[in-house]
């Protein structure tokens, strides 16, 4: 079972200090905006694509240290990556994130997303990592609704 001290491991820490690709994108080609109503965490996600790659990728926003750390971690990983890349990349996330406590989380899949396995013991913390990953969602797919927790 994981605690506290757990949750807020090292890199967390770090992203929510020193978030990664926080800010604006001059020309971005799809945005969206994420709330999660339990708690005021807010962001707008912006993306530039080359053809179906993401080539950059920005949040701006506020938010607790696990939505903060949730969505530089996000930006991270899905530079590079195709969208078909990044909606298997959601899938995996929200899998880990809802999954049972004892279920290991894939490292090699995920990488150092892994660290949100910790957040299944906290059911309110859950919505608060992937905000992030609805709100990526949301823009891939053009949404034009706010994306939520919800």
């Amino acid at each position: 079972m994981f605690d506290l001290r757990d949750l807020y491991q090292e890199v967390i820490l770090d992203h929510n200090k020193r978030p990664r690709n926080f800010g604006q994108l001059a020309r971005p080609d799809r945005s969206a905006e994420g709330y999660n109503p339990l708690c005021g965490d807010r962001l707008t996600l912006q993306i530039e694509f080359d053809g179906d790659v993401i080539r950059d990728v920005a949040f701006d926003g506020s938010g607790c240290a696990i939505s903060k750390a949730s969505a530089s971690l996000m930006t991270e990983s899905v530079k590079g990556k195709t969208l078909d890349e990044v909606r298997a990349l959601f899938e995996k996330f929200q899998a880990m994130v809802t999954a049972d406590a004892e279920v290991e989380p894939d490292a090699d899949a995920l990488g150092k997303l892994s660290v949100f396995a910790g957040v299944r013991a906290y059911p309110a913390r859950v919505k608060c990592a992937v905000l992030a990953w609805h709100t990526l969602r949301s823009a891939v797919e053009g949404a034009d609704d706010v994306a939520t927790t919800e």
